[in-house]
């Protein structure tokens, strides 16, 4: 007997429910269409895009077919199991975020709470104070562009993954306490506060 969410996943996930055959990617199957000022190439597996902002390149299996005409990229399968449905989403979103990245770019922004907490910008170095006994020093990697001022952090690069996984390293060295909210939180995050104790 199936138990609920069992019952819940296979719904979702498969058409008609019980059997093996999975649904279709709603990503994969849209496509993604080249702006202009763009330039898209593949060669032996690796798809390069060029925009305004730079560069980026990306190694793809060749389970998911990847088509490029025109100004139209398209995506279908070369084998039909859970592996390769799994990937064709995933691949076009990796894909789009390459596009979005050479023409727009992406940001994160933190910011750091606590008295005397401080941060600046040293060379390509990121110079932190978080209430340590020494300064912490976080070395920028190449393709990103961080800005300190006062007590907001911007971190800026055409790579999605790369701007998300620095900025989630920067929080995990001080992360929001949850009496006062000392730390480092994202522009848009909410942080559930606690009550401190009562003096009676």
């Amino acid at each position: 007997m199936l138990t609920p969410r069992k019952k819940i996943w296979e719904e979702k996930y498969y058409l008609p429910y019980g059997s093996n055959k999975l649904k279709m990617s709603r990503i994969g199957k849209k496509g993604i269409v080249i702006p202009e000022k763009t330039e898209v190439s593949m060669s032996s597996g690796v798809v390069s895009v060029k925009g305004p902002k730079g560069s980026l390149q990306r190694a793809f299996n060749s389970d998911v077919s990847i088509k490029i005409e025109g100004k139209d990229i398209s995506f279908s399968l070369t084998k039909e199991n859970k592996q390769t449905k799994a990937l064709w989403g995933t691949y076009a979103s990796h894909i789009k975020n390459m596009v979005k990245g050479v023409n727009e770019g992406f940001e994160k922004k933190l910011i750091l709470e606590g008295v005397g907490f401080k941060s600046q910008v040293s060379g390509n170095k990121l110079v932190l104070a978080l209430g340590f006994s020494h300064p912490v020093e976080v070395e920028v990697p190449q393709g990103l562009t961080v800005k300190a001022e006062k007590n907001v952090l911007t971190i800026a690069g055409i790579d999605k993954e790369l701007v998300g996984s620095f900025s989630a390293k920067i929080r995990a060295l001080k992360k929001p306490e949850p009496y006062k909210g000392k730390g480092f939180r994202y522009f848009d995050e909410v942080i559930r506060r606690k009550q401190g104790k009562k003096s009676v």
